[in-house]
């Protein structure tokens, strides 16, 4: 863990529990993208730099999840880089409470203000293509977060984000967590159409070829929505939808499930209302969804 793995001459990525971006600029220059999950993964990507000989001018953050912007603090504390965000991304890369508020929907609980949720905040500044560094190219992947965003570097090298999850993970996990499905479905059929020296996603394996496990991603979704589309056909409360999930693929309930999973379940239920599979109606104070 935290092994250095060159792509390319100038493109490499550190093996983490998201896997972080690191590219020679020029020089002893070098940039990430991302920057691992907290303190301690800032920590180690500092003694490879150290070890190299390189200097971190900037970090390009894919988007505002604990476990890709939790060493931007120690980082920039310790190298005065600076931090680029997309979009929304940035208030959420300074505020970081706001993903734990976002995921549960009002002031989260001891239970949920940890750093696998909450990174610290570090100060971030808008992405826009003038600060990228030459020959960088900003890839728009919204769907698993508001704004998220992948990076083509010079020589090829395509960094995914959390666009797609491995076959393993969505095989244990089942649910992966999804902001906007149609976005999502959308930004998977166009990463099926990219081409690249080497794709690099932050939580599958580094790979020349990238669309057999887009399509395994988008298969997962429309699993998902069918499942959702089966225990609807009754009307049912949100809560009683998210239990019989967790059942039906044997996932065990905790704060962080409850919040990530269901998060990701009330956009199933939105996406699929907005394209007419399912209807909403209050009763008894209750909000019931059912399959049209």
């Amino acid at each position: 863990m935290y092994e250095l793995i060159p792509v390319t001459e100038n493109s490499y990525y550190v093996q983490s529990p998201a896997k972080i971006g690191l590219v020679k600029l020029g020089g002893a220059e070098v940039c990430l993208i991302d920057s691992g999950n907290d303190k301690d993964a800032g920590r180690r990507v500092r003694q490879i730099l150290d070890a190299q000989g390189w200097k971190l001018t900037a970090i390009y953050n894919t988007h505002s999840n604990a476990d890709h912007i939790g060493g931007n603090k120690y980082l920039q504390g310790q190298t005065g880089c600076r931090i680029y965000a997309p979009g929304i991304e940035q208030a959420f890369t300074q505020y970081p409470v706001l993903e734990p508020s976002f995921l549960y929907g009002g002031y989260p609980c001891k239970d949920l203000r940890h750093k696998f949720l909450m990174a610290q905040g570090s100060g971030a500044e808008p992405l826009t293509p003038g600060v990228l560094p030459e020959g960088f190219e900003i890839i728009p992947l919204p769907g698993h977060f508001f704004d998220m965003v992948g990076y083509r570097t010079p020589d090829g090298v395509v960094y995914l984000a959390d666009c797609l999850s491995s076959r393993e993970t969505l095989d244990k996990y089942q649910i992966g967590f999804i902001y906007d499905v149609a976005a999502y479905l959308d930004t998977l059929e166009k990463v099926k159409t990219l081409t690249a020296r080497m794709f690099v996603p932050a939580h599958a394996p580094a790979a020349e070829e990238i669309a057999d496990l887009a399509q395994y991603n988008i298969d997962k979704v429309w699993e998902i929505a069918g499942r959702i589309l089966e225990l609807c056909g009754e009307p049912l409360c949100f809560e009683t939808i998210l239990q019989r999930l967790f059942a039906a693929y044997q996932l065990t309930m905790d704060f962080q499930q409850y919040v990530l999973v269901g998060s990701t379940v009330r956009s199933y239920l939105s996406w699929l209302k907005d394209t007419g599979k399912l209807s909403a109606a209050f009763e008894d104070n209750l909000l019931l969804w059912r399959r049209v």
